[in-house]
């Protein structure tokens, strides 16, 4: 999915400018990265707003258009208010095209409602994680990883070393361990739990 994002540079900095931002329906906010200097910009809030509310805005290549010129980006970080639905400032990160990236995509589980486990037995799906950390060039950015469940048994789980990636992919491995994405638990008890008592069974 391709996003375009139009934005202003700014020249005022302070507290009592980004107020005035705010108050004008504009989000103050920061380009970094690559070979040009951090530039100060203002977005539209409401347009802002729309697009943070989908999924793929979080880790997709952004069309960025400042003042006219654009440039590639991707969403670093935002910061919200507490409890109302206002965004007070936003970061993006210049990319380019011979320059790997990391970034967390999310993850989308497939065939839930088929999976034996939860089918046949009624267990429980859970997902340890919905997100993963990623390396990959610009082109190769996926908006998500998908996981099927169709195959999975109460006990059974899926692990990252199991996650089918697309080309150019890699997984970012913050631990040793070959961590586990997502299992289905039996009733009243853990996946590695059933997993024992199924083996003693057999």
């Amino acid at each position: 999915m391709q996003f375009e994002l139009n934005a202003q540079a700014r020249t005022l900095q302070g507290t009592g400018a980004s107020r005035r931002l705010r108050h004008a329906a504009k989000v103050p906010g920061i380009v970094y990265g690559g070979e040009a200097a951090p530039q100060s910009i203002e977005v539209d809030h409401n347009d802002l707003l729309l697009k943070l509310k989908k999924e793929a805005f979080h880790s997709s290549i952004i069309n960025l258009i400042v003042d006219g010129k654009k440039e590639q980006v991707l969403l670093r970080d935002t910061q919200v208010h507490a409890y109302k639905p206002l965004v007070l400032h936003v970061d993006f990160q210049r990319v380019d095209s011979t320059h790997e990236l990391h970034v967390k995509v999310p993850l989308h589980f497939i065939n839930e409602e088929i999976a034996p486990g939860v089918k046949l037995n009624g267990g429980l799906v859970n997902h340890v994680m919905t997100e993963i950390d990623v390396q990959c060039l610009a082109g190769d950015l996926p908006e998500f990883i998908e996981v099927d469940l169709s195959a999975l048994k109460v006990g059974d789980s899926i692990h990252l070393s199991q996650l089918k990636l697309p080309k150019g992919v890699k997984i970012v491995h913050h631990t040793a361990d070959d961590s586990v994405v997502v299992g289905i638990v039996g009733k009243g008890g853990s996946s590695e739990e059933a997993a024992a008592g199924e083996a003693a069974a057999e």
